[in-house]
C-alpha cells in the first residue's frame, strides 16, 4: 500500500460526511481565532484608561488567536490524512491549550473588572 503523505493522497476516499465534519471543525477553529482577535482589538481600543492589565488581556487574546489560526490547518490535514489511511484520528493538545488560554483570559478579565 502506498504511503499517504497529504490529505488528498492515496488511501480511500472517506465518507463525505466525515470530510465535511472535519472541514466544519477547521472553520470553527478559525471562527474562534477571529473572535479572540476581535476581543483583543476591542479590549485594546475600548478600555478607558488602559492599564498593564488591559494590555495583558488584549495580548492574551491576540496570541491565543494566532496559535489557533496557525494550528487549524495542520490539524485539519492530520485528521484528513488519517481518515484516508484508515488510521485512528490523531490526538491534539489544542483542546488543553485552548482551555488554559480561555481560563487565563477569563481570570485576567476578572482582575481587570475588580481592580479598575
Amino acid at each position: 500500500m502506498a504511503e499517504i503523505n497529504g490529505p488528498h493522497d492515496g488511501g480511500s476516499e472517506p465518507d463525505y460526511r466525515f470530510t465535511l465534519a472535519n472541514e466544519r471543525t477547521f472553520l470553527a477553529w478559525l471562527r474562534t481565532a477571529l473572535g479572540l482577535l476581535a476581543g483583543g482589538v476591542a479590549v485594546h481600543q475600548l478600555v478607558p484608561d488602559p492599564s498593564a492589565l488591559s494590555t495583558v488581556l488584549a495580548g492574551l487574546c491576540v496570541v491565543l488567536a494566532a496559535v489557533l489560526a496557525a494550528s487549524a490547518y495542520p490539524r485539519w490535514r492530520q485528521v484528513q490524512t488519517a481518515m484516508r489511511a484508515g488510521r485512528p484520528l490523531p490526538k491534539s493538545g489544542m483542546l488543553l491549550l485552548l482551555t488554559a488560554g480561555i481560563l487565563a483570559i477569563t481570570l485576567t478579565a476578572a482582575a481587570l473588572v475588580v481592580f479598575s
